[in-house]
């Protein structure tokens, strides 16, 4: 029988085995605890950064509480300054249109002072004096003038006031709806959860947006914005205060004028009227006077009509008896008593004509200063109608008139999410429309008081 061929390759020993399959075994526990080690390593992982992650979600969560807590904190305080802010603004509105009324009721008392001087100057003669009514109204005018000024000046710094309001306004606006819009997102983002379906991966979320702001800064923007608006609030409320102060100051210095000037213009009224009935007086009594004055005249001439006569008479009797004859032309008592009759006629004559020159001279100057007298009457009447026209002018001064407040249009403000949650101011407050109002509503004069408790009231002498 034949030998069996050997089979190829490496053959181990037995030792070899042994070694080898000790080998694996001690290589499958090493692995097995090296698993071991990893797996409960693993378990630990997990269940730390499940941990880990819980709370870190849990922080945030409260985190995103406290930041929308203070974020809803400011937005109240916002909107609180804010609404304090449109409330100022209506306020101060309502003080300029009042201020600009004040100042479009100044327009009449002017016009009628300025009509009143303008009347008075049409006086003629010695009745064009500067009295004293004529100072008042120049005072008048004057002080309305002034008014007018002060109260421009007024309503200049309460525009201006405004528009400071406005834009504290409008940067409360801008951190409000900031801050509304922020809190949208900060309460969206709170909403969200691990299964919300609008979550996924973005692309480098952990950038730094560019214009971001420290904590401090956020705070100290908000602060700022509240501070400036309550500054011009501040200033607001100390302008809105001195404007009526003013406007209370001013109306009483107007009232006080026109009482002073609608006292003096009586006061003259009443001279005039006293000068009027005296030259109307006079005037009846140089009438009078004049037509006796006439009378008179007639009977000088008629006297003198008949002195002349008696003298012809005599003058004719002495010429006859020029004619007798011889010795009978004698110097006798007769002859006498004619010659002392001619002298004492032509003495009478003389004495009739010189008198009755007199009568007619004085005649003609009480004609002349009659005719004076009925000039200056008719400059007296006109005067004294002038200063009527300027009474009853003034009477405009006390027509009531009434007041109309303008509406302040409204906006809303909304967040992304279309909530109303604030009235705001419309931007065009600057343009208020000006009402007319008269400025005197005071007390009506009766003319039948006494000058004296008048002249007491101004601290004048009554004549």
């Amino acid at each position: 029988m034949s030998a069996l061929p050997a089979k190829p390759g490496l053959r181990h020993s037995v030792s070899e085995w042994n070694s080898n399959n000790h080998q694996l075994s001690d290589t499958a526990e090493h692995e097995r605890y090296v698993s071991n080690v990893i797996r409960q390593e693993g378990r630990s992982l997990r269940n730390e950064t499940n941990c880990k992650t819980t709370w870190d979600e849990s922080d945030t969560s409260r985190r995103l509480s406290d930041r929308i807590w203070d974020v809803a904190r400011w937005k109240d305080t916002l909107e609180i300054c804010a609404q304090k802010v449109d409330e100022e603004m209506e306020a101060l509105t309502l003080s300029k249109e009042q201020t600009e009324q004040a100042l479009a009721a100044t327009a009449v008392p002017l016009e009628v002072s300025s009509e009143c001087l303008t009347l008075r100057d049409g006086r003629r003669g010695y009745e064009l004096v500067t009295d004293p009514v004529h100072e008042q109204l120049r005072k008048e005018v004057e002080l309305i003038e002034r008014v007018q000024q002060v109260l421009q000046q007024h309503i200049d710094k309460a525009f201006e006031q405004l528009c400071v309001l406005q834009e504290a306004r409008h940067q409360l606006t801008a951190d409000l709806q900031n801050k509304m819009d922020a809190l949208d997102i900060d309460m969206t983002c709170l909403s969200l959860t691990k299964k919300s379906p609008q979550i996924s991966l973005k692309t480098n979320p952990t950038r730094i947006p560019p214009g971001s702001s420290t904590p401090q800064e956020w705070v100290q923007f908000s602060q700022y914005n509240v501070a400036a608006a309550e500054e011009a609030m501040h200033l607001s409320q100390q302008m809105r205060e001195d404007t009526r102060l003013t406007r209370a100051q001013l109306q009483n210095e107007l009232d006080t004028q026109r009482r002073a000037t609608e006292f003096a213009l009586r006061k003259r009224n009443h001279h005039e009227e006293q000068a009027r009935d005296e030259l109307e007086w006079q005037i009846k009594n140089t009438e009078d006077e004049m037509a006796e004055m006439e009378s008179d005249i007639h009977g000088l001439d008629a006297d003198l009509q008949a002195k002349t006569a008696s003298l012809k008479l005599a003058h004719t009797r002495l010429e006859n008896r020029t004619n007798r004859p011889g010795m009978d032309l004698c110097r006798d008592e007769v002859q006498h008593g004619l010659v002392d009759e001619v002298h004492q006629l032509e003495a009478t004559i003389m004495a009739l004509k010189q008198k009755l020159s007199e009568a007619q001279h004085s005649l003609q100057k009480m004609k002349l200063h009659h005719s004076r007298m009925l000039q200056d009457l008719s400059r007296k009447q006109e005067a004294l109608s002038l200063e009527q026209r300027s009474m009853n002018t003034r009477t405009r001064l006390k027509s009531p008139s009434c007041t109309d407040k303008t509406p302040v249009l409204l906006v809303p403000l909304t967040n992304s999410s279309g909530r109303s949650n604030l009235q705001l101011l419309a931007q065009d407050v600057c343009h208020i429309s000006e009402l007319g109002r008269d400025m005197t509503k005071g007390e009506t004069w009766n003319y039948s008081s006494s000058y004296q408790d008048i002249a007491a009231t101004n601290g004048e002498s009554v004549f």
